[in-house]
């Protein structure tokens, strides 16, 4: 995406920034999804499937901390205005996540912040 700066502010193609405002495309026909559970905490990852409360995510990321956006529901759309404040853990191939109680679409722009942040670790 090309973007000009113009007085220290970054502009972007009015095509552009629409389409970052999209739903994240699905891979393998699995959308990509934020999922609070009641007790595991909050996780995005491809949606592979749902069964009631029980949800099955591939590629997941784990949001130990977030930072910059005011809920779960501006985080899956705008992403964070403080990335470099965000905890979010290693991605895991596979998880089995069970009490989900609320499942979010998350956009392009968020979904690319997410996969491109840093990650936390303990460190040592």
């Amino acid at each position: 995406m090309e973007t000009i700066n113009i007085n220290g502010i970054e502009y972007v193609r009015k095509e552009d920034a629409e389409a970052m405002n999209q739903i994240a495309e699905k891979v393998d026909g699995m959308p990509f999804v934020c999922i609070r559970t009641y007790s595991a905490g909050v996780h995005f990852g491809y949606l592979k499937s749902r069964n009631g409360k029980e949800v099955e995510l591939v590629n997941a990321i784990r949001v130990w901390y977030w930072d910059g956006a005011c809920s779960l529901s501006e985080l899956a759309t705008n992403g964070s205005t403080k990335i470099e404040n965000c905890k979010y853990a290693v991605t895991v191939p596979h998880i089995i996540l069970t009490e989900a109680i609320e499942i979010i679409d998350v956009t392009e722009k968020a979904k690319n912040q997410m996969e491109n942040a840093k990650r936390w670790k303990m460190r040592k």
